[in-house]
């Protein structure tokens, strides 16, 4: 089955198959009664978006998705450019050496078309891999992101690019074509489409634990137009991964015409396995952090409140606000997701937004598995997909 067929087979399953869900009403958790939701946010949002979040939450300003009441024309430009754009997140960023290594190690000594074709499969299993989980969240109104919370996908990812690593210092030689011809393959035909696009399917879940603003608003135009009975609406994650996908058929072939190997490509292989390595003990800590903390005990927890001043409970934190009469800001973060990392490495850092956020009671909820406690009820109740989430709560007088 080529690229074409499996492309046209899943969006016929997903428009055939898939039957529209009745809207439900949403029914306010137990926890929360008493709360009014004020403002909710999701992905990594730079000082000046995150203080208009906050700005506007305080206002009463509601909320809006910028895609809706788009034309169609105007709607798939702007998923596209969202979807281009998915390719600078913290998740998706750092795996770019790596991304164009895979794809040159196939095409440095080839042709331009090679390189092409090269980066049309990595990209075009991102697409797919990215409109398939899309597609899955809009009708199980599940998660994304839930696949990077697991122990066993971190291990097997640090094992994959073990293995990478190591060809890049051609301790070991990947080459799926030269399996499957039987026998060396021309020099002008090197690299491997099924690789490539494996790694691109790779890519495409790593991305996911990274939720773009422009993920949740495509994900809840989707799902309000699916509810609708507008089977089509399944497709618009694809599209946004069609347009993630977008600049790796053209990387392929910029790299494929690049001079011929030399004493240069030896060394830039070999940082570039570096990299892959580094990125593979990245993972491997990951995975150990993961089996660690499920395989331990829980305590009880001797104080609810962490260093910086945060509720570590939802229910403490809730408690307090309660007691004091103050707003709630709700993060809702964990350990996989890169996206928290640099929000406190950088927005939540920055003196403005610290000052904006002083009269609050804040609440930092660690989320490791999204699909058990609070985590599970929270999400469902503000309608996001993954994280970092954010909310705003004001208790009623």
């Amino acid at each position: 089955m080529n690229a074409k067929t499996l492309l046209l087979v899943l969006l016929l399953g997903t428009v055939v198959i898939a039957q529209p869900a009745a809207p439900t009403a949403k029914q306010e958790p137990a926890i929360l009664q008493g709360a009014t939701v004020a403002g909710i946010a999701a992905g990594y949002l730079p000082t000046d978006a995150f203080l208009k979040f906050v700005a506007d939450a305080e206002a009463g300003v509601k909320q809006t998705n910028a895609l809706d009441n788009r034309g169609a024309a105007s709607l798939v430009a702007l998923i596209l450019l969202g979807g281009l754009a998915l390719n600078l997140t913290p998740c998706v960023l750092p795996m770019i050496p790596i991304n164009l290594a895979i794809i040159g190690a196939g095409s440095r000594a080839g042709s331009r078309r090679r390189g092409w074709l090269l980066g049309g499969a990595y990209g075009l299993a991102m697409a797919l891999v990215y409109g398939v989980i899309g597609g899955i969240v809009v009708v199980t109104a599940g998660t994304f992101g839930t696949i990077n919370s697991s122990p066993w996908f971190n291990a097997g990812i640090a094992a994959l690019f073990v293995v990478l690593g190591l060809a890049m210092f051609d301790v070991i030689t990947i080459d799926a074509s030269t399996l499957m011809r039987g026998g060396p393959v021309d020099p002008s035909k090197r690299g491997s489409l099924s690789l490539a696009f494996f790694m691109g399917g790779v890519a495409a879940l790593l991305a996911g634990a990274c939720v773009a603003p422009v993920v949740i608003q495509v994900i809840v135009l989707s799902s309000k137009l699916y509810a609708g009975g507008a089977t089509i609406a399944l497709g618009l994650p694809l599209l946004l991964g069609v347009g993630m996908a977008l600049p790796w058929p053209l990387a392929g072939a910029g790299i494929a015409a690049l001079p011929k190997p030399g004493a240069w490509m030896v060394r830039v292989k070999q940082v570039l396995g570096v990299l892959i390595l580094l990125t593979a003990v990245y993972y491997g800590y990951e995975a150990y952090h993961l089996f660690k903390s499920r395989s331990a005990t829980a305590a009880p927890a001797s104080a609810n409140v962490g260093a910086d001043g945060a509720y570590t409970t939802l229910a403490d934190g809730l408690a307090a606000a309660r007691r004091d009469k103050k707003p709630v800001f709700l993060d809702m973060w964990a350990t996989w997701c890169k996206n928290c990392v640099v929000m406190e490495q950088t927005t939540f850092k920055d003196p403005k937004v610290v000052k904006a956020l002083e009269n609050y009671v804040k609440i930092k909820l660690q989320s490791e598995d999204l699909e058990q406690g609070d985590a599970k009820v929270l999400l469902d109740r503000f309608e996001t997909f993954g994280l970092p989430t954010y909310a705003i709560l004001q208790f009623r007088e």
